[in-house]
């Protein structure tokens, strides 16, 4: 699968200089790494051990051995995907995500609604 991980790979450069990835993203990822990505989701942070547990408990067909699963994980850790605090049995991971822009939305609207506001004559 050296192709599809070329491609992921320019694609994870590309979004490195936005800061991370989003949501959206995933539907790129293969199968196995998505798998990965949808249980980290779920999750604020996941440890390895919890990882793992999680996977056993999916149908036969879905789970992975301990090695794939630690090369999953250091694929995506590596694609910036997720981001690993500490090493070993003890690695804590954490998902990768873009930060959203601001709204423009909020300085547009509030003047607008003063200058009605103050437009509009008050009941007596």
């Amino acid at each position: 699968m050296p192709g599809v991980f070329d491609r992921l790979q320019k694609k994870i450069e590309s979004k490195q200089a936005d800061g991370g990835i989003t949501a959206l993203d995933l539907a790129d990822l293969p199968a196995p790494l998505r798998k990965i990505m949808r249980l980290m989701l779920r999750e604020v942070q996941i440890d390895r051990a919890r990882l793992g547990e999680a996977i056993q408990a999916m149908p036969a067909e879905e789970q992975m051995t301990g090695a794939e699963l630690d090369g999953a994980l250091e694929t995506l850790t590596t694609e910036f995907w997720l981001t690993r605090l500490g090493e070993g049995s003890k690695a804590i991971y954490k998902v990768n995500l873009r930060r959203k822009s601001g709204s423009t939305l909020a300085s547009g609207i509030w003047s607008s609604l003063d200058a009605k506001l103050k437009d509009e004559p008050k009941p007596d």
